[in-house]
């Protein structure tokens, strides 16, 4: 089963098995990380901001325009790095992804 390797807002380090029927937010929340997603994965919110790995982040999709101007209004952006989970659907390709847990606010 593929893999997602998560670092907390402590320094902690996770791996967990992905579902690839679910995007990374349902991953991580599956699995009690400590994510918000208050809006569900509708892209409306931005509390499930992560920061991807460089290595990974350009194994991805682009954000969509709506992703982004979220993206962008967050003191946490890190242009090339930060997506939102619920906009990042895990499928096998991406086995091994790592990323990184912001504060929670």
């Amino acid at each position: 089963m593929p893999t997602i390797h998560v670092i907390d807002a402590d320094g902690a380090e996770h791996v967990i098995e992905g579902d690839v029927k679910a995007s990374v937010m349902e991953n991580l929340c599956d699995h009690d990380l400590p994510l918000d997603a208050d809006c569900g994965g509708s892209c409306a919110c931005a509390t499930c901001h992560v920061l991807v790995d460089a290595g990974w982040a350009s194994r991805l999709p682009p954000p969509s325009l709506d992703e982004q101007a979220l993206l962008e209004e967050e003191p946490t952006y890190q242009p090339g790095r930060s997506r939102l989970s619920c906009q990042i659907d895990f499928r096998p390709e991406l086995d091994g992804l790592r990323l990184t847990l912001l504060p929670r606010g």
